[in-house]
């Protein structure tokens, strides 16, 4: 687990990495929108839904592979890019519930990891550390749940692409919710090692 000690390259706020996870932040609402709409009497616009997941998992990838490349890491995208791989994935997970698509043992599961998670932090600024940044699992997690969370919106249909997207959506989400909790008790583990630290340095 990286904290928030990583070298800043840049002060800059308008890089193109920091402006494609604004987007993916903005996108936020929209998707969720998209998808509750039927359930207050609008249209059906899954299509457009799964679109903009799509989107936001392909600027994901190149936001942090961009920075990297071009020396624009910034304190600002350091925030930016978990704070919107999380409410991506709260944000699905709203709405793939209310719509009765996820289950709620499901849904217990993966928000259960954002409290644990949560619950780290008190200890981590005990410390002088700021939030963890998403480490490779995280990441893997984060890709595996936004594959299958399209897929899993597609299992709405009553045809054979629902059938394939149930089979592969599921597999997606079984991978992606172990990989999850895994980085978070790895997470676990270094704010562990830490406090230890810390306290060995007083």
């Amino acid at each position: 687990m990286e904290v928030q000690e990583t070298r800043v390259q840049t002060d800059r706020v308008l890089t193109i990495p920091n402006l494609l996870s604004m987007a993916r932040l903005v996108g936020v609402p929209v998707f969720l929108w998209l998808v509750l709409w039927p359930e207050f009497g609008g249209p059906n616009h899954d299509g457009w839904a799964i679109l903009i997941l799509m989107a936001s998992g392909v600027s994901d990838y190149l936001d942090g592979k961009l920075a990297r490349k071009w020396g624009q890491i910034s304190r600002l995208g350091q925030l930016l890019d978990p704070l919107a791989d999380r409410l991506f994935v709260l944000s699905t997970i709203v709405g793939l519930t209310w719509r009765g698509i996820m289950p709620w043992w499901l849904t217990a599961l993966l928000l259960g990891r954002e409290v644990f998670i949560a619950a780290l932090l008190p200890f981590l600024r005990r410390a002088g550390y700021g939030p963890p940044q998403v480490n490779f699992l995280g990441k893997a997690a984060t890709f595996n749940l936004m594959y299958a969370f399209p897929l899993l919106l597609l299992t709405d249909r009553h045809d054979w692409l629902g059938t394939v997207a149930f089979i592969i959506g599921w597999a997606f989400v079984w991978w992606g919710t172990t990989l999850y909790w895994w980085a978070g008790i790895l997470y676990a583990v270094q704010t562990r090692r830490l406090m230890r630290s810390g306290a060995v340095a007083d």
